[in-house]
């Protein structure tokens, strides 16, 4: 069981806190809130398609970790505070509004933007701690968590600040710093000299909700993927395009499919389940693996433009990439989420990853064009649908 409240003790801010009656619904403000994150999904895919490179691809993945840790642990913050309360909403609105200007720095981040970026990450990281401290006051058990992990983001938001300025090789490897460390103080508690770590079991973490958040933002990539190419079919609307954007939105709809369509309400179930667990379980499936998933959905996104403009150019390395490499990169996020959740083997998509993979060289080596390449993923991920009969039922045991 998860530790309780000390009886003596009482939240002084007990109505700023969700009640844990059941799963907690996903309230408006916190969509509201999300729908920043459909400008940096673009922003990011963007920047990805200009800097084609393996240089441009750390950068976009540097750059889509420190976002991700903005927005991850808002979603646990609103985990146990509540945002229709006025404090917790006023809040969520500022995060916004600095979620939307670290988006907007993206493009330049590595140039003129940097030090944008990094005071902009700096003042949510610390800002929402500190506020999150001064709203669970009375409340021990999070208070210890909090306090803990004050020290850890002041340390990885001044990295950050320090690359910016910088800048160059420098800023790529103190931002990539940044981020490791943030790993490791997650993975061990946020341990403090003098005040110990706190302990994922004692997080009181309402798996539940985080499951449905997650949900949430992988809707927001693959809605974003379908913006992109719904702008730039209506920029040249013809036959050609027609038959490209139909390819790109059916890739789009069979990666919703294999998120959605089976393990993710069975998903939500196991992590609302999992008891003393539930802190750990979600840090590694929500934290670490999701972020996986984006990023092959921005990657594929990348690719659907590319399509949209030349579907019938022949496959370079980079669009093979693109397209076949975004559902490979997908599919293995996906394909540990499953096992980490259901402690099972998920061999279609582990045979689906290879095959995407070796594909690329395939499809450049023969000539390939863009929207072949396309077509092979689409196949392929139909097959791990076809392929995919796992699915967990209500009153199915939780996996040990």
């Amino acid at each position: 069981m998860t530790p309780s409240e000390p009886p003596a003790v009482r939240p002084k801010r007990q109505w700023l806190l969700r009640e844990r009656r059941g799963v907690e619904p996903t309230t408006s403000t916190e969509l509201f809130f999300d729908l920043v994150f459909i400008f940096t999904i673009t922003q990011l895919s963007h920047y990805l398609i200009e800097h084609p490179d393996w240089r441009g691809a750390a950068r976009t993945a540097l750059l889509l970790a420190l976002v991700w840790l903005v927005w991850i642990y808002t979603a646990w913050g609103t985990n146990w505070l509540r945002p229709d309360q006025a404090p917790v909403r006023a809040l969520l609105i500022a995060l916004m509004l600095g979620s939307l200007l670290l988006s907007a720095a993206i493009p330049e981040a590595f140039a003129g933007a940097g030090l944008v970026f990094a005071l902009v990450y700096a003042t949510l990281q610390v800002g929402r701690t500190v506020f999150a401290l001064w709203a669970v006051q009375g409340h021990p058990w999070l208070v210890d968590g909090f306090q803990k992990a004050l020290p850890w983001f002041a340390v990885t938001s001044s990295l950050v600040a320090v690359g910016a300025v910088v800048g160059g090789g420098f800023q790529e490897a103190l931002w990539a710093a940044a981020i490791v460390i943030e790993v490791i103080g997650l993975s061990t508690g946020f341990p403090v000299p003098g005040l110990g770590r706190s302990p994922a079991e004692r997080w009181m973490v309402e798996g539940g909700h985080l499951a449905e958040r997650c949900q949430a933002f992988i809707l927001i990539a693959l809605g974003e993927s379908i913006l992109v190419t719904g702008s730039t079919l209506a920029q040249h609307l013809n036959l050609t395009m027609s038959g490209a954007f139909v390819l790109a939105f059916a890739g789009s709809v069979a990666l919703w499919w294999v998120y959605f369509a089976r393990s993710a309400p069975a998903a939500a179930e196991v992590i609302a389940r999992a008891g003393e667990r539930t802190g750990g379980l979600g840090r590694l499936a929500f934290n670490y693996l999701h972020p996986v998933m984006v990023a092959g959905i921005i990657v594929t996104s990348a690719g659907d433009e590319q399509l949209l403009r030349e579907p019938g150019a022949p496959a370079t390395t980079t669009a093979a990439l693109f397209t076949l490499g975004g559902p490979a990169l997908f599919l293995a996020g996906h394909a540990a989420y499953k096992a980490v959740l259901w402690r099972t083997l998920p061999t279609s998509r582990i045979a689906a990853v290879v095959l995407l993979l070796a594909l690329v060289p395939l499809c450049v080596g023969l000539g390939a064009t863009v929207a072949v390449c396309a077509t092979l993923a689409l196949a392929v991920i139909i097959a791990v649908i076809m392929a995919d009969r796992f699915r967990v039922r209500p009153g199915v045991p939780q996996p040990s």
